[in-house]
């Protein structure tokens, strides 16, 4: 179930206008994880704007996504030197350790998990991305610390309020 006073607490700091749109769905997108089907229709009804055309921007760009994607995203890097350097192994220990698939997210909505082309950062191959964080030159091995790592984050996190 989503809050939607966050939504129209979002909506609201930019002031309802519709040339702040894309600005409103990634701030909704940031507190969500995704655009659920509620937050597109309640962003479509405060700024009256259909909602096909909220649902056009949430689809054309990539960084928004409907479905969960996890407080965490991860991407595996597999362009030609994570390749070779061991990405697939990476994503295999990822998918065991995280219990999913490729393409899908958690049961906690913690961590969502998938593969990108490249990451542009070729000389720490291999290479994840987890949020918005850079884990290169990995090693399966290291797969379960960063993972308990953003799980302690959160785990703190929920201790201190």
């Amino acid at each position: 179930m989503v809050d939607v006073t966050k939504v129209t607490e979002i909506v609201e700091r930019h002031g309802r206008a519709r040339e702040h749109l894309i600005a409103m769905l990634m701030d909704c997108q940031e507190e969500f994880y995704h655009l659920p089907r509620e937050v597109v229709e309640q962003v479509s009804t405060e700024v009256q704007v259909p909602v096909a055309q909220v649902l056009g921007i949430a689809t054309f760009f990539r960084a928004f996504s409907l479905k969960p994607v996890g407080r965490y995203p991860i991407h595996v890097c597999m362009g030609t030197a994570c390749h070779v350097q061991g990405g697939p192994r990476l994503l295999d220990a990822l998918e065991r350790e995280l219990g999913i698939p490729r393409g899908d997210t958690t049961a906690d909505l913690l961590f969502g998990l998938d593969t990108v082309n490249c990451l542009g950062c070729c000389g720490l191959a291999p290479v994840i991305t987890v949020g918005r964080d850079v884990h290169g030159k990995l090693k399966q091995a290291a797969i379960p610390r960063i993972l308990k790592q953003y799980r302690k984050e959160v785990d703190d996190a929920a201790t201190h309020h």
